[in-house]
């Protein structure tokens, strides 16, 4: 046989075009209120507590009442992607990885809105305020955890009928399982939890997340809310053009863009669950 018969080996390529993995879009985007934006920044005024005052006697003066009020500003940044495909890419490649781009771009812009809810739910909101944690973060995430965020919203009277949430990281769900005893009656529901099966326990729906937090002594910042705990502003919903390129060769342009902001509405809507996870 020809030493040369290897120049006729025929090499096959995939017609298809592989996405790594990575988070495809936005986790966060249906757990949060929603509010469009028109302009640079948006002022969200709040009615705070007011308190009934006795009538002691009869014929009395009407009382006034000053009905507490607050603001919050919500200020707006744009985002951008953009990627060239030339024709020649097409040819060699043997495959049209425009739409593969699209859904690359897609994804990105939702992972940049995570972290945009993220940091408004951590951070100084736009009054200086800032959120308090719920436990010490000398250990996971654990069901003790869990009972004093849930006390916390109660405590502060947020209406049970608003749905809460929880963004938790891979570990704290591992934490979960492992720090609750085989003989709990919320042993069962822990464990579906993990694999999968369900994703509500303790009145939170579980979101997991890997763009949260980690501090530099292996600690994670999670949190709980309420779902108008954090608004999301809308000045431009993600939106995407996918055109001919005459000043680069006419290669085809993806380009995805939006513009938004957000904002922890209340302090006692949002609470931070401070997780370790030291490896063992």
């Amino acid at each position: 046989m020809s030493s040369q018969i290897t120049t006729g080996f025929v090499q096959q390529y995939s017609a298809n075009v592989q996405m790594l993995s990575q988070q495809m879009g936005s986790r966060l985007r249906d757990a949060v209120r929603i509010e469009n934006v028109i302009g640079k920044n948006a002022f969200i005024d709040q009615i705070g507590v007011a308190t009934a005052q006795l009538r002691t006697s009869r014929n009395a003066d009407t009382p006034q009442i000053d009905t507490p009020h607050g603001r919050r500003r919500l200020s707006l940044a744009d985002y951008e992607y953009a990627d060239l495909i030339d024709d020649q890419d097409k040819v060699r490649m043997l495959v049209d990885p425009t739409s593969s781009y699209a859904m690359a771009a897609a994804a990105a812009m939702g992972r940049a809105m995570d972290d945009v809810i993220i940091t408004a739910a951590t951070g100084t909101a736009s009054t200086g305020e800032t959120g308090s944690g719920s436990a010490s973060s000398n250990d996971g995430l654990t069901v003790a955890k869990l009972t004093e965020a849930k006390r916390k919203l109660d405590l502060a009277d947020v209406d049970p009928s608003i749905p809460r949430y929880i963004a938790v990281g891979p570990k704290q769900i591992e934490d979960l399982l492992g720090t609750t005893q085989v003989t709990s009656s919320d042993f069962n529901t822990v464990k579906a939890l993990v694999s999968g099966d369900v994703d509500t326990f303790m009145g939170f729906r579980f979101i997991m997340s890997n763009r949260l937090g980690v501090s530099a002594t292996d600690v994670r910042t999670c949190f709980a809310w309420a779902e108008d705990g954090l608004t999301l502003g809308m000045g431009k919903d993600i939106s995407a053009r996918i055109d001919e390129r005459a000043d680069k060769g006419y290669a085809t342009q993806v380009y995805y863009c939006m513009s938004i902001g957000a904002v922890r509405m209340e302090e006692n809507k949002v609470c931070q669950i401070f997780c370790d996870e030291t490896p063992d």
